[in-house]
Formats: C-alpha cells, structure tokens, sequence
C-alpha cells in the first residue's frame, strides 16, 4: 500500500515520453514525471520516491526531498494566500495548504511558521496544521498517547534532536525528537535562539506530564570535567589569572566561556580540589 506524503519504493514498469510509470501496487501506476527521471534508471529497476499529489489530485511521485513528510514537525514559509487559507513552501511542486481552520493566526505571505504535516482524514489530501499541540506528546493529549512508555524511556544526559519552537516568559518551547514537547530555560541558554532553529540538547528532567526540561550543554560529571580543561587552559593562556570567580554574575560567565554558572562553579570546584587553582574575590589563580 502506498504511503502518501511519504517515501516509497517502487519498481519501474514502464518508459513514456513524459516519464516512467512505478507500480503502485492497489493504487495503480504512479508517473515519475521526466523531470527527475535519468538515462540509468531501466524497467525492472527500484527507486524510493516521495509520493504526493499534483495540482489534479493524481498521485505522482518525484525524487526530489521534501522539508517534511507525513508526521513530521518543520518551519514552513507561506509562498501565497488566497480565500481559503494558505500554501507553504516544502520542496514539491505543488504547494502545501493549511486552511484557515488549522491557523493560530492568519498567516502572511513571506513569513515562516512552524506546523505539522498530515493527511486529512476526509479529503485523504496532504496539508498543514500550526495547532502542533494537539500532535506532541503530553500526558493530556489523546493524539499522542502511543508515545507515554517512549518519552519516560529519555534519561537524564541523553542527546536529543529539537526544533525550536516558541518563545516563552521562561525561555524557549521545542519539539523533541519529532515527537514531544520540551522546554529550554532561559539560565541554560548561551547563544542565539530563534524559532526554526534545529539543534541538540540535553535531557535535565522529564515530567510527570511527559513535558521534557532541558539544557544546551552535556549534563553530568563528564562535562564538569571537560569544562574544567578548557578553564584550565583559558589559566594558561591568561597569565594564569581569571577575574571571574563563583560569585561573578552568571551573564558574565555565559558570556565569556558559554556555559552556566552552575557548571563554572563546579569547573572551580574540580580545580581547587585539584590543588591546581586558589581562590579570592579578585577571581582565580594559578597555583
């Protein structure tokens, strides 16, 4: 059964002016228009092709990527507008719709948005929602229940892959690993951020809600260690002296070296327990 909005693979069966036809099975035969067909590809060979729908509602395949597939969570940028809602840029020909019912607010031409793809169970049509919610996994949602055992497996220090999603009072929303909600507070953050930014993380906590509390930086006693030879060697390129000591503020720290007071202080601590470094109101030293 073809995976709509989704990748395939496919055998080709047949070679006509316009393309290759692929066997899609119960769904019949699917054009691979000649756009994206090359002198290698032979009757009888496989190819995995991303299927969707043309502007005639005919299911076609290409072999360019998309910026999203079915289930996925992307930032989009709106490329026109009409009366019933609007069409956002994600690599195939035909634009994706988001009607006006699946937007937060009314969305502009040239602006990006973060949204999610789906099949429509109605039409069976592909199109975007921005009510991402209702698609993440929290301990409230139905859409997401599959996903409760899965999201309690993350572990404190575990790297994950995120998707920017909001600001907030607190720091910044993301979407984890395709799939759950997670939260980056501002006293964890030491660069710029800005919604669409893709990254990796770290897991601090997860939830009771299955919400997820995260950090920019490796958590743990390892990365404790591995700051402390960076500060160590910050010492020996600076005279052996450094003017921010465990009581300095924590935009200054961040500033300088991109981590958090917490993870300094601990820094200092490993040093001084070393007998590497002293510590005075001037800052650290040397021994």
């Amino acid at each position: 059964m073809l995976k709509l909005g989704d990748y395939n693979t496919l055998k080709i069966v047949k070679r006509v002016d316009f393309g290759l036809y692929l066997d899609g099975g119960d769904e019949g035969e699917v054009l691979l228009p000649k756009r994206y067909t090359t002198p290698q590809m032979h009757i009888g060979d496989e190819l995995t092709v991303f299927i969707y729908l043309d502007q005639d509602e005919r299911i076609v395949a290409t072999t360019e990527a998309p910026l999203a597939k079915v289930g996925d969570f992307a930032y989009l940028e709106v490329a026109w507008t009409n009366q019933y809602g609007a069409f956002l840029k994600w690599g195939p020909m035909k634009d994706l719709f988001c009607p006006f019912r699946e937007q937060k607010q009314r969305m502009q031409t040239g602006k990006h948005y973060i949204v999610y793809v789906k099949e429509d169970e109605e039409t069976h049509r592909l199109m975007a929602t921005a009510k991402v919610e209702k698609y993440l996994f929290t301990s409230e949602s139905t859409e997401g229940e599959q996903n409760e055992s899965e999201v309690h497996t993350l572990k404190h220090g575990d790297s994950v892959d995120c998707l920017v999603w909001q600001k907030t009072d607190l720091g910044f929303k993301v979407i984890i690993n395709n799939k759950f909600q997670g939260q980056l507070y501002d006293n964890q953050i030491f660069q710029p951020l800005f919604t669409g930014n893709r990254l990796t993380a770290y897991v601090d906590h997860v939830r009771q809600d299955g919400k997820v509390d995260l950090t920019l930086q490796p958590t743990g006693h390892q990365h404790t260690l591995d700051f402390a030879e960076v500060l160590l060697r910050y010492l020996y390129e600076n005279d052996g002296h450094c003017d921010l000591g465990d009581k300095s503020p924590a935009e200054l720290i961040a500033d300088r070296f991109k981590v958090s007071k917490k993870a300094y202080k601990k820094a200092i601590g490993d040093l001084y327990r070393r007998r590497l470094i002293t510590i005075s109101d001037e800052g650290i030293k040397l021994v």
